[in-house]
């Protein structure tokens, strides 16, 4: 299956002396200029009827024509799993994924993903790429995530994503009991000797996560975060670093740390948590379509509950203060 594409503009005068893929990136902005400039180079988008260079500088008055179909994702099936929907548009869709699902077909994992069941969903997204998926979560980490079902919208969260302005805030629970809040500045990039880990580097992607105390327990801390950039693992690997790993990481968190004098209800809890303790619970954006402003905020899954309240608990009956 595919989508045929036409579209057609007329270069003003304003507009002299700029590259065609700057140009067009200011034409077609409901595209994304890597888009664009694929089509420049394949001669599907072209200038008063011939095909030009990405660099190629415009004079104004040229005739800009897009020809190309845009193919579906049909190399993956559409599977009927289910989806925890908490809104849904012509637009957009937001949805609350549980524990265990992953977003994407890859190594180990190809089929059973969030992608296959939107393709199921909303087979119409299949012509968006990456079936809408603009922003992941980890298999095993819960909550808020929105997808794009045009790439109209799908350019327009990107670029959220990109200046800032999309706000995505989580909840954990971390070994240690924290003094107070703060933000963890640290570059990150892949990990030097085991490729599933990603790091702090020097040298890496610059990566800011801030955090703040909801609740102190005996060992663990129930904290707030927010995320400025996005990269992978990102709350993960800065916790660790900052000496505050994530309860259940199987990653990053090392062994399982039991509680002097905890009872046996937290001890097997905290040895049978299997999973990271993090949550995506709040989601902020600016609608592609409308350009309101639209927030989503969601509970906390049943595990995590119970893990806070396990915590609570204990800390509730010591005879000291926290």
């Amino acid at each position: 299956m595919s989508e045929q594409v036409d579209l057609n503009a007329d270069v003003p005068a304003e507009m002299y002396g700029l590259r065609l893929d700057q140009a067009v990136s200011q034409l077609f902005p409901e595209y994304s200029r890597s888009r664009l400039q694929s089509w420049i180079k394949e001669g599907a988008l072209q200038v008063n009827g011939e095909a030009r260079r990405p660099r190629d500088k415009l004079n104004g008055g040229e005739k800009i024509t897009v020809s190309v179909e845009i193919a579906s994702i049909d190399r993956h099936a559409a599977q009927d799993i289910p989806l925890d929907i908490v809104y849904e548009d012509d637009d957009i869709l937001i949805l609350n994924k549980p524990s265990g699902l992953v977003v994407h077909p890859a190594a180990g994992h190809a089929d059973g993903t969030l992608l296959n069941a939107l393709l199921h969903h909303c087979p119409a997204i299949g012509h968006v790429p990456r079936a809408g998926i603009v922003h992941r979560l980890d298999r095993d980490t819960t909550g808020l995530m929105v997808v794009a079902k045009t790439i109209q919208a799908q350019t327009e969260l990107v670029a959220q994503l990109q200046d800032r302005s999309m706000g995505r805030e989580y909840e954990a629970i971390v070994h240690g009991v924290m003094t107070g809040g703060g933000c963890v500045d640290e570059p990150m990039a892949r990990h030097s000797k085991n490729r599933l880990k990603m790091a702090v580097v020097g040298v890496g992607k610059e990566a800011i996560t801030h955090y703040r105390v909801l609740e102190k327990f005996r060992s663990h801390t129930h904290i707030r975060l927010k995320l400025e950039t996005g990269r992978t693992h990102q709350i993960r690997v800065h916790m660790s670093h900052i000496n505050y790993p994530l309860v259940g990481d199987p990653l990053y968190s090392g062994r399982v740390r039991l509680t002097k004098g905890a009872s046996e209800e937290m001890r097997e809890l905290l040895k049978h948590f299997r999973r990271q303790a993090l949550h995506a619970k709040k989601l902020e954006l600016w609608h592609p379509q409308t350009g309101q402003q639209m927030s989503w905020e969601i509970d906390l899954p049943t595990d995590f509950e119970a893990l806070r309240r396990v915590l609570k608990e204990d800390a509730d009956n010591c005879d000291y203060e926290l």
